[in-house]
């Protein structure tokens, strides 16, 4: 394959799939292609019993520059539906999703990392929401995900104005988790996918349905860790100063 072709470039290992978005020529820019392809990606993951992390980037130095601007010519407006669906179907992802971004994140990318559970980015990395440039209605849906991130405020100035914003911006308003250093992007993120792998994944899928605002499942989870002997796994391991053995969910 072509490696200047636009294309999502997927790997697996030790429990962390990275999925990284590679369109050299137009700043990692999501083709309609592309767009289709994140829902595929993202049901084979979840049905892959050794992924537990999901780690977004982009090639080189840009995480995601938005849409292919060519592709927004559909007067059917087919590729903002294409962007909408990925970004949902990033946000119902029932594992732990990181967004490692340098570079620029902008329109389409910043959907796609607002709908990450957290987003780490290095220092010079630039924010934007720019449907305001191009006449386009942001969804309803990729709206309220950017406020309850940032604030009603913050949200505002980024969909009136579709100004960039740095890092450190991104870091006091919500849009961001951490920023670190330039060269230590790579390794702060991937040490802290280490981290979510030897966690129980009962706790963080209990945990990411509760954030998400879903209020109907306090039995259901209750029973999933009476059934799945976790808690007694977790206790014990810390009474025995060992690393725990969790086992949620049973693949037998």
């Amino acid at each position: 394959m072509d490696r200047t072709e636009p294309r999502l470039q997927l790997t697996v290992a030790d429990g962390v799939a990275t999925l990284v978005i590679s369109n050299p020529a137009k700043r990692n820019a999501m083709t309609a292609a592309m767009w289709r392809s994140v829902p595929v990606l993202l049901a084979e993951l979840a049905a892959d019993a050794s992924v537990r992390v999901l780690v977004l980037t982009g090639a080189g130095e840009t995480f995601c520059a938005g849409a292919d601007i060519s592709s927004l010519r559909d007067p059917a407006g087919a590729p903002q539906g294409l962007a909408v669906a990925a970004e949902e179907a990033l946000a119902a992802f029932p594992l732990p999703t990181l967004a490692s971004v340098r570079g620029y994140c902008v329109g389409g990318g910043s959907q796609l990392a607002a709908a990450c559970d957290l987003r780490f980015a290095e220092e010079g990395a630039s924010f934007g929401v720019t449907p305001a440039k191009l006449g386009i209605v942001y969804p309803a849906s990729s709206t309220r995900r950017l406020v309850a991130l940032t604030g009603p405020a913050t949200a505002k100035h980024l969909l009136f104005s579709g100004e960039l914003i740095g890092a450190d911006r991104a870091l006091r308003t919500g849009l961001v988790d951490e920023v670190l250093p330039a060269g230590e992007l790579d390794k702060r993120v991937e040490a802290y996918a280490r981290v979510l792998v030897s966690r129980s994944r009962l706790t963080q899928a209990a945990a990411k349905e509760f954030a998400s605002g879903r209020e109907d499942r306090d039995a259901h989870w209750a029973d999933q860790a009476r059934r799945s002997g976790d808690t007694a796994e977790g206790v014990a391991a810390f009474l025995e100063r060992r690393a725990p053995r969790f086992t949620w969910p049973s693949r037998a």
